[in-house]
């Protein structure tokens, strides 16, 4: 099973990939930062200088229905900011 579930694609998450070669994605949450940047570079072929990692913890919501509260929640996140050398390039839109 990969570490690197899938990437982050938002309007932040873009213009930094443009501007300051970090790139983010959405990995395993048991994942740690040299798991993060060996899977990264085995996946993509690029030098990965620095890993920063942040966890979303998870959301609950509940609603009123006729048989009662039904109360749930969304998994817990965890987001890898990966900050890759001058000159390497993750091509996130390409289909392979």
């Amino acid at each position: 099973m990969s570490i690197i579930l899938k990437p982050v694609i938002t309007e932040k998450a873009t213009n930094d990939s443009e501007f300051n070669n970090r790139y983010a994605f959405y990995v395993k949450p048991t994942a740690n930062k040299l798991e993060v940047k060996r899977a990264v570079e085995e996946l993509y072929g690029v030098d990965v200088l620095d890993v920063k990692t942040m966890i979303y913890a998870p959301k609950y919501k509940s609603k009123y229905t006729k048989t009662g509260l039904q109360v749930g929640k969304t998994n817990k996140l965890k987001k890898a900011v990966v900050q890759v050398a001058d000159g390497d390039v993750i091509d996130l839109y390409s289909n392979i």
